[in-house]
């Protein structure tokens, strides 16, 4: 189902870039750091090169769960997991189970896998799953709403970016 695994290793650079200009003192960064109530020397201190790489791993986390919500095909196998020999019919490549599996898919395996379509389920992602997560560890922190709507809308256009590639190129 996967045809271009490597997708996933790029659209996880795209946090990093998309962060460099959003918050580039420029552009957002100046606005950034009086919501989050942080300095210049508190941004200048730490391992950046560790910073940049735990960074990338998480966004790699991210990219390959984004598979599951904007690629619809990739649950298609779970409708048949409930069924006796599952595993035996799907793993040998034969037998009804895996008929009914293989004719879905070229049916199928097409539908929604634009990078329109994967922008639309990284919004919902951005908006359903980043906004609520990042708008409660903000409350606890005592920030302001300037804050949850700044780095809000970062993970949101992020993760549509994201999720436009991973759906139409992996």
């Amino acid at each position: 189902m996967i045809e271009n695994p490597w997708i996933f290793f790029v659209a996880a650079l795209i946090p990093i870039l998309l962060g460099a200009i959003w918050y580039n003192p420029a552009v957002l960064g100046r606005r950034w750091m009086k919501l989050a109530m942080i300095s210049e020397e508190q941004l200048q201190s730490g391992r950046f090169p560790v910073i940049l790489l735990v960074t990338y791993i998480f966004s790699l986390m991210l990219s390959f769960m984004l598979y599951t919500i904007v690629v619809h095909q990739a649950h298609i196998g779970s409708l048949f997991m409930g069924f006796d020999g599952y595993q035996e019919q799907m793993t040998a490549e034969s037998g009804e189970l895996f008929e009914r599996y293989t004719a879905m898919m070229s049916q199928f395996e097409g539908m929604f896998r634009t990078f329109k379509h994967g922008m639309l389920h990284g919004a919902i992602a951005g908006l359903f799953i980043a906004m609520p997560v990042l708008g409660i560890n903000a409350l606890f922190e005592r920030k302001k709403a300037g804050y949850i709507l700044l780095n809000t809308l970062y993970w949101m256009i992020a993760l549509m970016l994201m999720g436009g590639l991973v759906c139409a190129y992996a």
